[in-house]
């Protein structure tokens, strides 16, 4: 068998594929900063209308395009709700105290889904000293959560909460699209519940760069200004915005081969005996608990074998399928899995 590496630490690690570069040698681009690029135009437009939203912006990253929102929805001392394992909190630098001057309240949801019984309780009364709950930030998949994901049922629950407390309700949609991959749901009818929408393209989709924020024209307008005070102001982004059209195109339908993928790799780590247990796999995610000893030295042992993946705690370890795992390498993985001592 071919001894090649076997990178599941991310589905951040893509390359461009040949039809996307040509996508993105051939792009139409222009002044972005000027309203002049309409490539980046074009992509904004598509995943507003995909997602039943009036407006989108084409930013550099997931961490830009939440931060920006979450910005656009609040006001200094106020608070955003979200759980313990969001991205938004863990793994975006206190960008939300430190763009935003807002407090967070972290709740503890199954696996990092929050339902309206966990949310209510902590919105704070109107009372000098708390902060004002302005936000509820969800995340689709959840990433810490192993992959889980809402189905639309229970974001409309949450977005009537909201929608009788006062609060927007913005979406942390970093794999949107594995998400309705695995519910069958519609995009089309997101626009419904969310005030924000955060869609990345450079995770699932396999683009190089880049992420679209969604909301009215209002919120756009407003977050433009927040771009460009962010540094997120870029100029002949067509080339970049090609590879998210391309994506939108002809990397959205084969995600489903990614879950499968998935739980191959999880039905493998159960017949171990160096794993302790294995979070469900509902999309490209899969995240395990070792036996004993330190997560860190079986991804040690892994990567002596060709296969990368990274802890997520002391004691979990995650790997993650996507466009450049092939069937084949699925079966290597399986051969390293099963026989690691």
């Amino acid at each position: 068998m071919n001894n090649q590496i076997i990178d599941f630490r991310s589905d951040t690690v893509t390359k461009p594929t040949a039809g996307m570069l040509d996508a993105m040698m051939n792009a139409k681009v222009g002044d972005d900063v000027f309203g002049e690029d309409e490539t980046v135009q074009n992509l904004e437009a598509r995943l507003a209308g995909m997602f039943n939203m009036e407006a989108g912006l084409f930013c550099p990253s997931g961490t830009m395009t939440n931060q920006i929102g979450i910005k656009c929805f609040t006001q200094p001392m106020d608070e955003v709700i979200c759980d313990q394992m969001a991205h938004v909190y863990r793994y975006e630098i206190g960008g939300i105290a430190f763009h935003s001057a807002a407090s967070v309240r972290l709740l503890h949801g199954e696996r990092g889904i929050l339902t309206p019984e966990l949310i209510e309780p902590e919105i704070n009364e109107d009372n000098i000293h708390y902060p004002n709950s302005s936000l509820v930030v969800l995340e689709n998949t959840v990433n810490k959560g192993g992959g889980s994901c809402y189905n639309i049922s229970q974001i409309a629950a949450i977005h009537h909460l909201c929608n009788i407390k006062g609060l927007k309700l913005h979406l942390d949609g970093a794999r949107i699209f594995n998400a309705l991959t695995a519910t069958g749901d519609s995009a089309h009818e997101y626009g419904k519940y969310f005030d924000g929408i955060s869609v990345c393209l450079s995770k699932g989709l396999g683009a190089p760069v880049g992420s679209v924020l969604l909301g009215s024209k209002a919120t756009i307008h407003k977050a433009r200004k927040i771009r460009k005070a962010f540094g997120g102001g870029m100029r002949q982004a067509g080339f970049l915005a090609a590879a998210g059209i391309y994506a939108l195109d002809n990397h959205v339908n084969r995600l489903q081969e990614d879950h499968q993928h998935a739980k191959s790799l999880a039905e493998a780590l159960v017949k171990t005996s160096y794993v302790k247990s294995v979070m469900p796999v509902e999309t490209n995610i899969v995240i395990f608990e070792v036996e004993q000893g330190s997560a860190e030295k079986v991804v040690h042992q892994f990567k002596a074998k060709g296969l990368l993946s990274n802890t997520t705690s002391s004691s979990t370890v995650r790997l993650v399928t996507h466009l450049d795992i092939s069937p084949s390498m699925i079966d290597q993985a399986i051969e390293i899995i099963l026989h690691l001592r």
